[in-house]
């Protein structure tokens, strides 16, 4: 209870005074119950959100209890007037959201609602669909354990012939119907004397005798043997996966968790165990024993026996003492092993929904002593003077993630892991629109890159069963009808039943294969190629990203991982990678496996022997030493049924030691060669001011932002003093403010075929080669330019100037 009579009623020490503050309560309960007002008005008048909603009662159950409560202290006349109008407003709420359960999974689960717009899993279908009127747990939970036994409930509905006596009842519905009767514990969820409930209630005794057969046929003893049976069945064979979760070292320890979430739970040797224990029952008939195991390549990691606890309710994970994250998705930022005193700060790439933002921040703090790290000059190399402390608390660790949406999700999360006051969150930013220059970043050493992938090594993501549908009531009764009414009249006594045939028909067709990448993005793949093709472009951006994330100017380690099993997206990407321009020119090279921690040196699962050889990188390497090098570096992870527990994961570490490194890059900008593979600056190679001018100085020759030198420097252009060039204007006074130069309708100067600015009437161009003392030759406005010799010798150097250009 809440608002005034939580408040009255804590402050109350008599009974009687107790049951008169019920007595108001109770009327109250009627009249907003009986009342038309908007919900709104309600919540105004009557502060009491826990128990009511748009729909008046959010939850029924706790209707219930908040009325046991109340009748508690209420005089028995009274109880006696209102006890039958109290249930009769109950089952009335209760109907409403249980018709509302069935027939919104119905059409969930034939892709007939709303949610049919949706992309990715069936969980994150339901849960992201606002108009819903029943709890999304609820319906999830009705559709998954539906579609499991959809197999054995077909046989037990078509042999009962239930849709042939039955035509109110849609395939879906009587799949639903059937298995809340006789599998749920609290049977169907709607009043004794709904239609829908009572159509299937009638065939109880035939239905039951069905499913006795159907469990008979399939050799179970028992009931818990059958359902061990479809459990694995619906895995698709696939072995059990435990329940990772990570302690946030940052509010919690181990030994903290196992004295409180973990309380009486078993610790087991091997992750083996746990898996194990996730098809045994324990004392009480229930599926799934408390066991754990407390992993020993990852620290603070724990894998839980799945299906026995709910974690996402438990005061741990409310409060980020927790976090569920697979042992696979700790293994890059354990990998980067980031040090304030040699990296500086960290930055995440591609970051939402944070789980290895907070694994960073983490690591990060654990390393720092007294919350106070070493000072790192990103520029030098060095560490500063003893006693100096930076400005910012600790390391600083840079987050980026371009969807919006995702950041706030990111945000949220770094929040609650306690990692907000060292984690800079730049939500709606594009990693690779960052330029590694800017002065912000120069002392980034260490970065963590996990792109969006094609997602086949996630578990978990098609989390749907296939769904088999009962087939509809066959058109005999009606062909006997025919022959019993040879006129062909039609009894119109009869309510038609509506059409169940497309449902079914839809639903029995092959599902059209799609690839759903890890951001739940679902994408049409009709054949090999496509899966090619679409790989193949999801390599080159993580190409680009890995290449952008070399260049910055400090770093000094890179992680690159994947939640995919394609070589295409993993081994080709680092082997395409160290081939590249930049990684030769700043000295990077793939992290050996002797080098990297020592839980990662312990993991066996490397890369692929076959995916070492690619066409037009690695015809060069001629030492296998080599490619067994890079092949022995790369760490990779199977969902297989192989003890390990972990879904399909990539990842490779890269280091430089910075004795290897282009001048270019320690002014932090890119040296970008005519020709080269990447996109061109949309502002152009030069300077521009607020207002997106190009800066020009008194001669109009512009800036270029690779040098931040003139684009043309007059005076050195024929290579010395003797030989310099001056361009000056004839037919202006020194003090004649007016500018010299056309422009156009649109205020544009106008330039001529070379890039010379126009001038007005009475004024040309003179240029004056050889400096002083050399004679001075006059170029009409018509003619102005550069001559042949001075365009040629431009041309050799990409930096150098092309003409003028708005």
């Amino acid at each position: 209870m809440e608002g005034f009579a939580l408040r009255r009623w804590r402050h109350c020490t008599s009974k009687l005074h107790k049951r008169q503050i019920c007595e108001r309560l109770h009327k109250k309960v009627y009249s907003i119950i009986n009342s038309e007002e908007t919900s709104h008005e309600l919540d105004d008048k009557f502060k009491f959100h826990s128990a009511f909603s748009d729909s008046r009662v959010r939850d029924h159950l706790a209707f219930r209890n908040i009325f046991s409560i109340l009748f508690h202290y209420l005089p028995l006349p009274f109880k006696n007037h209102q006890t039958q109008r109290t249930n009769d407003l109950i089952n009335t709420t209760t109907t409403k959201h249980s018709m509302s359960l069935y027939h919104e999974t119905a059409a969930i689960l034939t892709a007939a609602g709303p949610t049919a717009t949706h992309g990715g899993s069936l969980k994150s279908r339901i849960f992201k669909d606002k108009s819903l009127k029943s709890p999304p747990a609820q319906v999830y939970a009705l559709a998954l354990e539906t579609s499991k036994w959809s197999a054995i409930l077909k046989e037990v509905v078509e042999a009962s012939d239930l849709l042939k006596h039955e035509r109110k009842l849609t395939p879906v519905l009587s799949l639903l119907l059937v298995h809340d009767l006789l599998l749920s514990k609290s049977g169907i969820a709607l009043p004794a004397t709904h239609g829908l409930r009572v159509s299937i209630e009638r065939h109880k005794a035939r239905l039951n005798s069905e499913f006795v057969r159907a469990r008979i046929r399939r050799k179970c003893a028992t009931l818990d043997a059958l359902r061990t049976q479809v459990e694995i069945e619906a895995r698709g064979g696939c072995p059990v996966h435990p329940r990772w979760i990570r302690v946030n070292t940052l509010k919690s320890t181990v030994e903290d968790q196992l004295a409180t979430t973990f309380k009486g739970w078993e610790v087991a040797e091997s992750v083996a165990e746990v898996i194990k224990a996730a098809d045994a029952f324990d004392g009480q008939g229930r599926k799934g024993k408390k066991v754990i195991h407390i992993d020993g390549h990852i620290p603070n990691l724990i894998a839980a026996c799945p299906g026995v606890a709910d974690f996402t309710k438990t005061e741990a994970y409310k409060s980020g003492k927790i976090i569920l994250q697979d042992k696979a998705s700790c293994f890059p930022a354990y990998l980067l092993d980031p040090r304030p005193e040699r990296d500086g700060d960290v930055m995440d790439t591609c970051a939402a929904p944070g789980n290895k933002t907070t694994h960073l921040a983490a690591i990060v703090h654990s390393r720092v002593e007294d919350n106070k790290a070493v000072v790192f000059d990103g520029r030098t190399g060095k560490k500063g003077k003893k006693g100096e402390e930076r400005k910012q608390k600790g390391t600083t660790i840079f987050a980026f993630e371009k969807d919006p949406h995702r950041a706030k999700t990111l945000q949220k999360m770094v929040k609650t892991a306690g990692s907000d006051t060292f984690t800079v969150v730049n939500a709606g930013k594009d990693f690779l629109k960052v330029n590694p220059s800017d002065a912000k970043y120069r002392n980034v050493g260490a970065l963590l890159l996990d792109p969006s992938c094609s997602g086949s090594g996630i578990v978990g993501r098609d989390d749907a069963p296939t769904l088999h549908l009962p087939s509809a009531p066959s058109s005999t009764s009606s062909s006997s009808t025919t022959k019993a009414n040879p006129k062909g009249k039609q009894n119109n006594n009869k309510r038609k039943s509506p059409p169940t045939t497309t449902a079914t028909e839809t639903r029995e067709q092959p599902p059209a294969k799609v690839l759903i990448d890890d951001d739940g993005v679902a994408i049409p793949v009709s054949s090999q190629a496509d899966l090619e093709a679409r790989i193949a472009s999801l390599a080159s951006f993580q190409l680009t990203l890995l290449q952008h994330a070399m260049s910055f100017p400090a770093a000094k380690r890179i992680t690159y991982s994947t939640c995919s099993i394609h070589a295409g997206e993993n081994e080709h990407v680092v082997l395409r990678a160290l081939a590249s321009d930049v990684a030769k020119r700043r000295g990077w090279r793939v992290l050996k496996r002797e080098e990297q921690v020592e839980g990662m040196r312990r993991w066996d699962v490397r890369g692929e022997a076959e995916a070492m050889t690619l066409e037009g990188v690695t015809e060069g390497v001629t030492e296998e030493k080599e490619k067994e090098e890079v092949r022995d570096a790369v760490i990779r992870a199977y969902y297989r049924d192989d003890g390990r527990g972990v879904m399909g994961f990539f990842v490779a570490g890269f280091v430089r030691d910075g004795t290897i490194d282009d001048p270019v890059y320690l002014n932090g900008v890119e040296q970008q060669q005519e020709g080269e593979e990447g996109e061109e600056d949309p502002e152009g190679p030069f300077v521009r001011d607020e207002q997106g001018r190009i800066v020009r100085d008194e001669n109009g020759i512009p800036t270029l932002k690779s040098t931040g030198k003139k684009a043309v420097d007059l005076k050195e252009l024929e290579g010395d003093e003797e030989s310099s060039v001056e361009y000056r204007i004839e037919g202006q006074e020194e003090e004649d403010e007016e500018e010299p130069y056309q422009r156009d309708g649109k205020g544009k100067i106008v330039r001529d075929d070379e890039g010379l600015p126009v001038l007005k009437e009475g004024r040309s161009w003179k240029v004056v080669k050889g400096g002083r003392g050399h004679k001075e030759e006059e170029v009409s406005d018509e003619s102005g330019g550069a001559s042949d010799s001075d365009e040629e010798e431009g041309g050799e150097d990409g930096d150098e100037w092309g003409g003028f250009d708005d």
